[in-house]
């Protein structure tokens, strides 16, 4: 009867201990159902096998997290979401460090640690280094659904024993720690094959609050965790979720929005590779000693730019646009873009007009091929940006050279898979009018100012009149300029207004080899049409014309 009393006792004291602290499960905020981990047998193939990347002796930055680093179980984006992992490899010389992307969807730091840590240990040697970023799925229930949650905190000493209800492990049973608790397990283990780890705090999510969208900090609980921990353990901390938020801050409400995709935590392509180079920013800027041969392996951490050489005081006009823009620009009777004449119209003692159009492109593809990217790290406040496509923009969307949008305005998109030089991999289409929003969204950002030019005309003359395009493109550029209060310059109205009285015959002399592009003289009669149109506009970029 005593020995009785004792363990009731013990018993009591110990539910009551336990009844001290908050062992609720944390809410699942992000509404996400995913199956990943369903099938666990298929996400080991499909992920690579562990220290797999190595080049010789040299290291391997593995990372571990879950789908905001490898979304999907193929983590190749064929839903349109991107996992950050998969290009952070660009921040590091591959000759002398791989990056493993080891992530996986659905995992909280207790599935991780529980199910795929052990694979990851196998291939981990000493001089390694290994990323952890954990928390976004360590909510929901204890023992049911997917049997992911966690304590929430990080006390080493509160942990319960559960039965699992559902899942391949049904009916087992399971002890269940802190997610700080598990973060100490992660460094103490990879510390202990010689290898050094790195907390990360999580990725930002979205939410919407008062009409805005705006990126959620977490800095009260999983990155606060995630930062006391690696104090306690003097770990390297990046404070991802601070860094990339902080950049959120800057964006308008809709630029934020397609950061992510189809839901508020998981990220688009933008989004993945805004978070890719904020935690390469947050490792070069930690000041840990830890990281110092790590930060001697990495690369690229210098947005790339135009290569613009300012003058003090003087504003900068990026002309940006295609063949019909910029082309081989050399020969007198060869085939010239406008950008080349942009000399003859603009004061160039008060402002410096600079030509990165490129011949070939569509909207979609001076975006991916990152020519907008190197134009938006260059604007400063007081610049202009002219905007010219449309001659490669309408095609099939899946074939050829991959550069056709939806056509329209509208705020749409679909995923298409491309294939160039050989390689395939998946890429989110918007419409036309989605590129251009984009693109003056950009320069608003940066204080410059943005301006739509509707594109050049064609050498075609149905019923004896130059071919107009205004029930297409001519429509969207102003749909778009509405839309977003932008001006409008109509350039393929004035030069084909220019060309009808002109005549077709004498027309062919501002052609050259086809309908589409312009000699030298035809060139100088589109640059006239840009100085024309902007004085009509009332633009402010027209003070500063010949």
């Amino acid at each position: 009867m005593k020995h009785t009393l004792l363990i009731l006792c013990l018993l009591g004291c110990t539910l009551t201990a336990l009844a001290q602290n908050d062992f609720r499960p944390m809410e699942d905020v992000n509404k996400v159902v995913d199956l990943t981990l369903d099938s666990l047998e298929k996400v080991k193939t499909a992920r690579p096998v562990a220290g797999s990347s190595r080049r010789g002796q040299n290291p391997v930055l593995f990372l571990v997290g879950n789908s905001t680093m490898r979304t999907g179980t193929k983590g190749n984006g064929d839903n349109g979401q991107w996992g950050w992992g998969f290009f952070e490899h660009q921040y590091f010389d591959q000759s002398r460090i791989t990056v493993e992307n080891q992530a996986l969807g659905g995992t909280s730091s207790r599935t991780f640690y529980n199910q795929l840590w052990p694979d990851v240990k196998a291939g981990i040697r000493p001089g390694d280094w290994v990323i952890i970023e954990l928390g976004h799925n360590d909510n929901g229930p204890f023992d049911s659904g997917r049997c992911r949650a966690t304590i929430r905190g990080i006390s080493a000493t509160d942990s319960m024993v559960v039965t699992l209800k559902e899942g391949p492990n049904k009916g087992k049973t399971e002890t269940v720690y802190t997610y700080g608790e598990y973060m100490r397990r992660f460094v103490r283990e990879t510390r202990a094959l010689g290898a050094h780890p790195i907390l990360m705090s999580l990725t930002p999510r979205k939410r919407e609050a008062e009409g805005k969208w705006q990126a959620v900090r977490v800095a009260e609980t999983f990155g606060g965790w995630a930062r006391q921990v690696a104090e306690e353990l003097n770990v390297p901390f990046v404070d991802l979720n601070e860094i990339s938020a902080s950049k959120y801050d800057q964006m308008s409400s809709w630029k934020l929005c397609y950061h992510f995709y189809l839901d508020n935590i998981h990220t688009s392509k933008f989004g993945a590779e805004l978070n890719a180079r904020s935690a390469a920013e947050g490792i070069m800027a930690c000041q840990h000693p830890e990281l110092e041969p790590l930060k001697a392996m990495m690369t690229n951490l210098e947005p790339p730019t135009t290569g613009v050489k300012r003058q003090l005081g003087k504003p900068v006009v990026f002309i940006t646009g295609d063949s019909t823009v910029k082309n081989t620009d050399r020969d007198s009777t060869g085939m010239w873009g406008w950008g080349s004449q942009a000399w003859r119209i603009f004061d160039e003692q008060r402002i410096t007009p600079v030509n990165c159009a490129q011949a070939g492109r569509s909207l979609r593809t001076y975006l991916r091929e990152g020519r907008w990217q190197k134009v938006y790290n260059d604007l400063r406040e007081g610049d202009f940006v002219l905007i010219q496509f449309g001659h490669n923009d309408i095609g099939e969307l899946g074939r050829g050279k991959h550069r056709g949008e939806i056509p329209g305005v509208a705020d749409t998109s679909i995923v298409s898979r491309v294939t160039l030089q050989d390689e395939a991999y998946n890429e989110v289409v918007y419409s036309f009018g989605w590129y251009l929003r984009k693109i003056i969204d950009d320069c608003r950002q940066k204080g410059a100012t943005p301006i739509i030019v509707s594109l050049t005309p064609r050498n075609e003359w149905p019923d004896g009149r130059i071919e107009r395009r205004n029930d297409s493109y001519g429509r969207w550029y102003r749909e778009v300029a509405e839309q977003t209060g932008t001006t409008f310059l109509d350039l393929h109205n004035i030069t084909a207004d220019a060309l009808d009285a002109i005549g077709q015959e004498a027309a062919r002399e501002y052609y050259c080899s086809d309908h589409t592009h312009t000699s030298l003289r035809g060139a100088r009669l589109n640059a006239i049409g840009i100085a024309i149109g902007l004085r009509r506009t009332g633009s402010e970029l027209a003070k500063y014309l010949q």
